[in-house]
């Protein structure tokens, strides 16, 4: 196996591994030794010192250049308050399902086709239906009455 194929294997070990750690960085050293293999099997470059040199400067190019979009594509957005309002506060006055009965003020409830764990004062029994009045983090706090 010659110099060439190695890098070239390397890269695909790097952008392969990128499946198990899903930090977004080793995809841009596969691709850099990828690139690095591919100029050296068409004879551009010679020497070890321009191999890993080349290696770096293009590792780091693509780890700069690229990363933000890369990671959005791959991971998904994910967005800090600043970015973007959490929509949560939208779905309060919304009509739900009860999915599960509610047993010491604890169930489920069906939110545009979602399922959420709930609380209520309220005895709720499945598929009886409920308001949104507010949430506390991921939980809807739920009423039998409408909300005005």
């Amino acid at each position: 196996m010659n110099i060439a194929t190695l890098w070239i294997v390397a890269g695909i070990v790097l952008i392969l591994s990128e499946l198990l750690a899903t930090s977004i960085v080793a995809v841009f050293f596969g691709i850099a030794a990828i690139i690095v293999g591919l100029l050296l099997n068409f004879g551009l470059i010679e020497s070890f010192s321009l191999q890993f040199l080349l290696f770096g400067i293009l590792s780091l190019l693509l780890l700069f250049s690229a990363r933000g979009r890369f990671k959005r594509w791959f991971v998904g957005y994910t967005a800090d308050s600043g970015e973007h309002p959490s929509r949560l506060a939208n779905d309060i006055g919304s009509r739900v399902t009860v999915h599960a009965d509610f047993s010491q003020g604890a169930g489920r409830v069906v939110l545009n086709g979602v399922q959420w764990d709930a609380q209520s004062t309220d005895l709720l029994k499945a598929g009886d239906v409920a308001w949104v009045v507010a949430n506390q983090g991921i939980k809807l706090v739920v009423s039998a009455t409408k909300p005005e």
